[in-house]
């Protein structure tokens, strides 16, 4: 009785994890050859990816690709490397659903996969955390991935808004946020705030 009652439901989540698996495997098979980009050939990908959606492209052919790259950037800036199961989470994200972590699962860094491939559009994405303190150490934690694959990175809080800039020297272990006009702050490919602060500013 309770296969009956349920067991569609098993068998559903079943058929969506094998389909997520096939599209880990296509992303972890680009993990050699992305290693061997220079971080300028990196950087280019971003201009490639927003040439292919403009050309009528979907985001969900460029995926594995996409979050090829942010595996790869991640690895070269903060030292860390997307795991098989966060590339999934990456997918759930994407596909509007929801994803749900354990403290010390890495939702930060899942959350970077979905982040850039909608950040292509060139819309603007907005990363909705619930508090500032959580706001501005993800901005500026993340922030050097996005950096590294030429995307802005904009900040959201009560007592100001700040833009992702990098040290004089370049390096990706010394990133800042420095003040800035709170529309530049939207204005940046990424936008990370909490909802207290994107509710009253839209209602503003």
């Amino acid at each position: 009785m309770f296969k009956k009652m349920f067991g569609f439901l098993v068998d559903s989540n079943e058929k969506t994890l094998k389909s997520m698996q096939l599209v880990v495997e296509k992303v972890n098979n680009l993990e050699m050859s992305w290693s061997l980009l220079s971080s300028q050939d990196l950087r280019e990908k971003t201009r490639e990816f927003a040439t292919r959606l403009a050309s009528g492209e979907e985001l969900d052919v460029l995926l594995p690709e996409a979050f090829a790259s942010v595996r790869e950037a991640a690895k070269r800036t903060l030292g860390q490397r997307h795991f098989d199961v966060q590339i999934m989470g990456g997918m759930t994200l994407h596909y509007g659903q929801v994803a749900e972590m354990k403290t010390g699962e890495g939702k930060t860094m899942v959350a970077t996969l979905s982040v850039y491939l909608n950040a292509l559009v060139g819309l603007g994405v907005h990363v909705v955390t619930v508090n500032d303190y959580l706001a501005k150490r993800d901005a500026q934690w993340m922030g050097p991935i996005y950096s590294l694959l030429g995307l802005s990175v904009g900040c959201i809080q009560q007592d100001g808004s700040f833009l992702l800039a990098m040290n004089e020297a370049g390096a990706y272990s010394d990133i800042k946020l420095v003040s800035a006009i709170r529309k530049d702050a939207y204005l940046a490919d990424i936008t990370y705030g909490t909802n207290n602060e994107f509710g009253f500013d839209y209602l503003r």
